[in-house]
């Protein structure tokens, strides 16, 4: 006789039921619990945050941009609720107090030895399959910046102290140091 285990399945109401200060993500109605950032974590994100929110405001832009932990929605429906590194998102109509319903026009995740695999391999195919124009992997033990632009179908690495240009913005480029 064959025994077949049934596996649980999580929907966003899951996620919202944590206790307070617990963080997960949602992929494919499987529950993924976020470490701690480190302090590398945070001073990369803190900085990538920073230098993106002063170019956006300098070209009076109407993206926005929104730092961990907020909230994306990404295929609208109650199986895939993940919280980017950092969200950049272009059509307003996409946002509500809740978070973002729907892709984000960019998303970062900045690696860490935990979180490899998954943004490497599962975040990687659900970005690109949701419709995420641009999506970046800030590795800083490995120094490198990997970067998909889904738009054109690019895949570059390049490394900490190279300059790193934005897809979804002509003429705006970031080193990572």
């Amino acid at each position: 006789m064959n025994v077949v285990r049934k596996e649980e399945v999580f929907t966003i109401e899951d996620i919202h039921a944590l206790p307070e200060g617990e963080r997960a993500e949602l992929i494919d109605g499987q529950i993924y619990y976020l470490a701690a950032p480190t302090r590398t974590h945070q001073r990369i994100s803190g900085k990538l945050f920073q230098i993106i929110a002063n170019y956006i405001d300098s070209q009076n832009g109407n993206c926005e941009i929104y730092p961990a932990p907020f909230a994306v929605y990404l295929n609208e429906d109650d199986y895939n609720y993940l919280e980017p590194d950092i969200s950049v998102i272009c059509d307003p109509s996409k946002l509500d107090e809740k978070g973002c319903h729907g892709a984000p026009d960019w998303i970062i995740e900045i690696a860490s030895t935990g979180s490899r695999s998954m943004d490497y391999y599962k975040k990687l195919f659900k970005y690109r399959t949701a419709g995420v124009r641009e999506y970046w992997i800030v590795d800083p033990e490995r120094k490198l910046v990997t970067i998909y632009n889904f738009e054109k179908e690019i895949m570059d690495q390049y490394s900490f102290g190279e300059d790193v240009s934005v897809g979804i913005y002509e003429g705006f480029s970031i080193r990572i140091s």
